[in-house]
């Protein structure tokens, strides 16, 4: 999967969405980090930049909406294409059921999901998402005892699914607070322009940068994007 400048199958189709459909009721409910002010204090305290940009954005933090399956597949869905195109293609795929759980995806005709705008790969990867979830390989009850790389293990053994669309899972859904997605554009583009007045960033100089972010390394990433498009990213 291709990183953009901030989580763009994460936030697609949930930035200014639609009117949900009967399978996005359950996704209404939005969540915020209870670390968040404990993590600001932090980081504005230790880092420069974070001292400056996060006055800039007021009381705005991460949001989540939506359970762990929909979330992922709405990341499949998002994949490769554009961000109108992904909220069409979700917007008649997630019409195709009643609910968007792993049963009814596992349910639906392939013909059907064609149609949604689905190409044969992700319909194979909704489909390999759906029997993960429904038989159990993934332990999403044990998720909020499991250190974020085993979590991290467990996502990328599913098709469709890489590191970068994981550590996006464990930021905007499971609101990890240390995640560092070091395959992220964005997150590169902005330490580039933020740390290092636009000059090349490797990785070893975004890792140097973000060890002075512990523990809180997603909410400095989170700031870090919104200096590049100050849209309130959702998940």
């Amino acid at each position: 999967m291709v990183a953009s400048k901030k989580p763009a199958s994460f936030d697609a189709v949930t930035l200014d969405p639609p009117a949900p459909s009967p399978a996005e009721s359950r996704a209404d409910e939005v969540l915020t980090p209870a670390y968040w002010q404990d993590a600001c204090k932090h980081l504005v305290k230790k880092d420069r930049v974070m001292k400056r940009l996060i006055p800039q954005f007021g009381n705005a933090c991460l949001q989540i909406r939506g359970d762990a399956f929909t979330t992922l597949a709405r990341s499949v869905v998002g994949q490769q294409i554009s961000v109108k195109s992904a909220q069409s293609v979700w917007r008649k795929f997630s019409a195709l059921s009643q609910s968007m759980t792993p049963a009814s995806v596992l349910k639906l005709k392939v013909d059907d999901m064609r149609a949604a705008g689905l190409s044969a790969r992700k319909v194979e990867y909704l489909v390999d998402l759906a029997l993960n979830f429904d038989t159990g390989s993934v332990h999403v009850k044990s998720w909020e005892s499991m250190d974020d790389e085993s979590i991290i293990a467990e996502l990328v053994a599913i098709r469709g699914i890489g590191r970068w669309t994981a550590e996006m899972f464990l930021i905007f859904h499971l609101m990890r607070p240390n995640v560092l997605p070091l395959d992220d554009v964005g997150l590169i583009k902005g330490i580039s322009d933020n740390y290092f007045s636009g000059d090349p960033v490797s990785r070893s100089d975004a890792r140097e940068v973000a060890a002075a972010w512990e523990p809180y390394r997603s909410v400095a990433t989170w700031y870090i994007w919104r200096s590049l498009d100050p849209l309130p990213v959702v998940g």
